[in-house]
């Protein structure tokens, strides 16, 4: 290999597992049968005139497998947190008691199951085409690089097999998260 050009292979897989962190997120966020805190991430509150994240505005907590509740601090933003949980298409009915909210997680039933594996296709083909064009852009590196005459054919030929053996790797990745989950989803 030539001393004068090297692919930062790091970087690429940094960004690559930043599509796959993305996904895990975007993952956490469906809901399956069972309750978990995280379901409540993309909701946001409007408090105090700013949009704010449940979590900051109130203690989340699991009691149960199939119940989430919310101990909202300020008295005042129980009505908001509700009407936040009531908007966010969770599909959640929020009971009060006092400051703390119930969020009694529902059986899926099996129409709502296969929506929410299609969902979760959709999510994991975001991150592929995420993963993709990481690839791509490692691929035209290699390219310029080869054209302004800072690498050979053989090392071309190195590096393009380097990012490619990364992107399958990734999207394996992808693939076997996209079937832990669809088969979560589908668990009754």
């Amino acid at each position: 290999m030539s001393d004068e050009f090297m692919l930062d292979t790091d970087d690429l897989e940094r960004r690559m597992e930043g599509a796959m962190a993305n996904l895990k997120t975007e993952f956490a966020s469906l809901r399956t049968g069972r309750a978990s805190g995280s379901m409540l991430e993309p909701v946001m509150v409007d408090a105090y005139g700013s949009m704010t994240p449940i979590n900051q505005v109130g203690t989340v907590n699991v009691p149960e497998p199939r119940m989430v509740t919310i101990n909202v601090w300020d008295k005042s933003l129980v009505g908001k947190v509700e009407k936040a949980i009531r908007e966010s298409g969770l599909g959640i009915n929020p009971q009060l008691n006092g400051t703390i909210i119930m969020l009694p997680i529902p059986e899926l039933n099996e129409e709502r199951r296969r929506e929410l594996t299609k969902v979760a296709g959709s999510y994991a083909e975001n991150a592929r085409v995420s993963v993709r064009n990481v690839r791509r852009d490692g691929m035209d590196q290699i390219k310029k690089a080869k054209s302004d005459g800072d690498v050979s054919e053989d090392d071309q030929k190195f590096w393009e097999a380097e990012v490619q053996e990364l992107t399958d790797k990734m999207i394996k990745m992808v693939d076997e998260a996209l079937e832990t989950k669809q088969a979560e989803i589908m668990q009754v």
